[in-house]
């Protein structure tokens, strides 16, 4: 059985170093002396959470390797900040006023790390250029010239960027984190999507289209992995304009997405940089969505990327889904037009269709126009009769644990909400209810045993069901804490499936043992 595991690292100032800490670093040696004075003065672990590590470690404090290990296997530290620590690069851990958490993405050209504002505490999105280009002048300037554009976009459909900017010779940008993942990872768990769903995702993005083009920008990168998907099933676009940055030929993937724009563009006479051209590649995403398979086979083989015939080869999509509503197809057929002028010509004349086919489908299916990936249903009687997917809401702020839960309780038919933030947990539970809550003790520490009384008392009221799953450091609070037809308590170590087997006596309203 997979066993969840354990702990989180609390966001919370650090601007005093305690004399009593260093005096026992000190007295650990030199090593774990100077390993003590990096961790507390890069605001990597609280003072006071040092000082428990220390005092634990008795005898072995002397190592700094048991010091690392220690703290990484309470959560006070993530893989990421243990590996770099590990070989010297905790400087590297700080770039300007972030600390880097975990690396979320890796490609060719940057990478993309969650990150926390030292000053404020919040979760940020960082894009870090790789090194080597770091060093070329023409892909600095794009880069920044691309980010400061993003700056400009401001659109619930399209991820913000926050800053730009370079910290010792290192150039990146900040940006929304948001909370969820990219459309590949969500279909490669849901493997496709029904008309509804599908078309609300791709309405949202025509909408940040449209926006966007109003402001002058065209996205020129659109594929999956570039729209990312919010734990309220929110679609984002990222990522605007930075596919031009290496078509030179390079080895991106943003560079493998420019060649495909300049190969449509080039054998059905449109215009470099066409708004049109993402169009098309709107319309693919939808015919993966609807199908579970891309209209264009993928390839890291440039010359196959380079080859027209990919286009012409495209299936019609009701080839794959007969059963799609003629609307839905409709549109599809016409955004993947090989002629530029048979396509939508601007994002707002898909948009029109795309609400009208919506508005049809929602009428078709009795199901209201906010219901698509990732969003809530109602608890009762949606989730409750049997017939319907019951929503699963997961709290807890650790990519590996979100994705370990989202894909758990996707695979056994629930729909799955993750956020990172205890207070706007308790605030949907209150306004757009879950069938189940998941608390994640090990994650939030003592605000979580605090959250779970206070939804305990609302699960009662509005019948939806809230786990809490405690830490084995946090267990002896089991005891104190209300259990009722609604709300249970799980103590570590446990399996996926025990806690499984806790939300479905939650959703059954079943007596506590």
């Amino acid at each position: 059985m997979t066993s969840l595991s354990l702990f989180h690292q609390e966001s919370v100032g650090f601007q005093q170093v305690i004399p009593a800490i260093l005096r026992r670093c000190r007295m650990a040696g030199p090593k774990v002396d100077e390993l003590c004075r990096q961790l507390v003065g890069q605001h990597l672990v609280e003072q006071a959470q040092l000082d428990i590590c220390l005092g634990d470690l008795g005898a072995h404090a002397s190592d700094a390797e048991s010091v690392i290990s220690w703290l990484e296997s309470k959560g006070l530290l993530t893989s990421l900040q243990a590996g770099k620590i590990r070989r010297g690069e905790t400087a590297d851990l700080i770039l300007g006023p972030f600390r880097l958490m975990y690396r979320n993405a890796s490609g060719s050209f940057a990478r993309v790390y969650r990150a926390r504002d030292i000053r404020t505490g919040k979760m940020v999105g960082l894009k870090v250029l790789r090194q080597r280009y770091c060093d070329d002048p023409a892909a600095v300037d794009e880069f920044r010239r691309e980010a400061e554009l993003g700056k400009s976009l401001r659109h619930e459909n399209i991820v913000p960027i926050f800053d730009v900017a370079v910290t010792q010779g290192q150039h990146y940008l900040s940006m929304e984190f948001v909370e969820g993942g990219n459309l590949r990872d969500f279909i490669s768990i849901r493997k496709k999507l029904e008309p509804l769903e599908a078309t609300k995702c791709v309405l949202e993005m025509a909408e940040g289209l449209s926006y966007a083009l109003g402001k002058g920008a065209t996205h020129r990168d659109l594929k999956m992995t570039n729209v990312l998907m919010s734990s309220t099933g929110v679609a984002k676009l990222v990522d605007f304009g930075l596919a031009s940055i290496s078509e030179d030929g390079g080895e991106t993937e943003s560079a493998a997405r420019a060649l495909e724009y300049a190969t449509l563009e080039k054998n059905t006479g449109a215009p470099r940089d066409d708004p049109r051209s993402d169009l098309y590649f709107l319309g693919a995403i939808y015919y993966e969505l609807l199908t579970g398979t891309a209209p264009l086979p993928r390839t890291r083989d440039r010359n196959e990327r380079s080859q027209f015939s990919r286009y012409l080869q495209v299936r019609p999509v009701r080839q794959l889904e007969p059963g799609l509503p003629r609307s839905v197809a409709s549109i599809v057929d016409r955004m993947l037009q090989l002629n530029p002028h048979l396509r939508y010509q601007t994002p707002a004349e898909a948009v029109k269709d795309l609400k009208s086919a919506l508005a049809e489908l929602a009428k078709s299916t009795g199901t209201g126009l906010g219901t698509g990936p990732g969003d809530s249903v109602p608890s009762s009687p949606a989730g409750a009769d049997g017939g319907a997917v019951q929503t699963v809401m997961c709290l807890d702020d650790r990519p590996k644990q979100q994705d370990m839960l989202r894909e758990y309780f996707s695979k056994h038919g629930f729909r799955v909400l993750v956020l990172s933030d205890l207070s706007r947990g308790l605030h949907r539970l209150q306004t757009q209810p879950p069938d189940c809550m998941i608390i994640m003790g090990d994650a939030f520490g003592a605000d979580a045993v605090q959250s779970y009384i206070e939804a305990a008392a609302v699960a009662d009221a509005r019948r939806v069901g809230v786990v809490l799953v405690l830490g084995a450091e946090q267990s002896h609070e089991k005891s104190r804490l209300p259990q009722t037809d609604h709300a249970r308590v799980v103590t570590l170590p446990a399996t996926l499936r025990d806690l499984r087997q806790a939300v479905k006596v939650t959703l059954n309203g079943s007596a506590v043992d």
